[in-house]
Formats: C-alpha cells, structure tokens, sequence
C-alpha cells in the first residue's frame, strides 16, 4: 500500500496521462490545417486549453512536486509516442495522420479539400509561396501532416520511367 504521498503522486500520473490522451485526441480530430496554422485565435485557445487541464492533471494538489510529476508525465508519455510512432507506421497514421491530395494535373480535387477544410484562399496563398500564380500549373498540391501545402510544378517532375512509377505509387497512396 503506498502511502498518502505516493497515492497523490500516483493519481497525479494517471490523470496527466488521461488528458494527454484527450488532448492527443482533441487535436488529432481538429484536422492538420490546425495544427500547422497557428493563427491568434489558435494561441488563445491553446493556452486556455493548457490552463482549463492544469486542475484535471493534479487536482487538489498545487505542490512543485505535483506539477514536477505532471510535467515529467507528460514529456514521458510525449517521448513514448515519438518512439513507437518512429517503429509503427500503423500508429504514426494514426497519430499524425496522412498527407491529402489537393491539386492532381492542375485539377482541384474539392472532396480533400472540402475534408481538410481547405479554402480557395489557403490553397492560392500556398501557391503564391511556392512562386505559382495558378493551381493550373500545378502537377501535384498536397496537404503535409504538419498542415503546410507543398507543391509541384510540370516542370519539377521528370517523365521518366522511374518517376512515372515512383508518382504513380504516390498518387495511389494520396488518394
């Protein structure tokens, strides 16, 4: 039996780990656009977030020591994610996500679009960035799962036999 101290700590732990998860979640389902767009309204809302889930980790308990085992609850279950999604293809799907497919051969593909919730206007500041004045100059727009778009140009892509095989598994994939 542990005692009171240790119990604390303990409940600490396993609260910290249950709003981790939560929050993993919360994000995970927001979609990448939200993830990689951090706008001022995203930064109010994280920090409310991080303060409104403060209580739940350590309840009752506002001693250094409770938030110490907070904090290292936290970079622990962070460390482990990392490491099995490193290992697990399955589980960094799951976690992170797949790229999505937003322009195919100067066509907007408006279902991913409409998915990622991805306006006209992201996807041409996207292109403005990548020095391309229209979507129809573009072979291939994806949205990364870090919520960036990357883009490639006609120009960009070699048609070669290797290339064509090696874009076409990427399409497959992406699709």
């Amino acid at each position: 039996m542990l005692p009171a101290g240790g119990r604390v700590l303990l409940e600490i732990t396993l609260r910290t780990a249950v709003v981790y998860i939560a929050v993993l979640a919360g994000v995970r389902l927001s979609g990448k656009r939200e993830v990689g767009q951090m706008t001022p309204f995203d930064l109010t809302l994280l920090l409310l977030i991080s303060n409104a889930v403060q209580n739940a980790m350590t309840g009752t308990d506002t001693s250094l020591m409770g938030g110490v085992v907070a904090a290292a609850t936290l970079l622990l279950l962070n460390y482990l994610v990392a490491e099995v999604s490193g290992g697990n293809r399955s589980f960094r799907k799951f976690v992170q996500g797949q790229p999505s497919l937003l322009v195919h051969d100067g066509k907007i593909i408006e279902s991913h679009m409409a998915k990622e919730h991805v306006s006209m206007d992201e996807l041409q500041r996207a292109l403005r960035e990548h020095g391309i004045s229209s979507y129809h100059d573009v072979a291939l727009a994806v949205l990364e799962v870090d919520g960036s778009i990357s883009c490639l140009k006609y120009d960009e892509i070699k048609p070669t036999a290797g290339s064509h095989l090696a874009r076409r598994k990427f399409l497959q994939k992406h699709q």
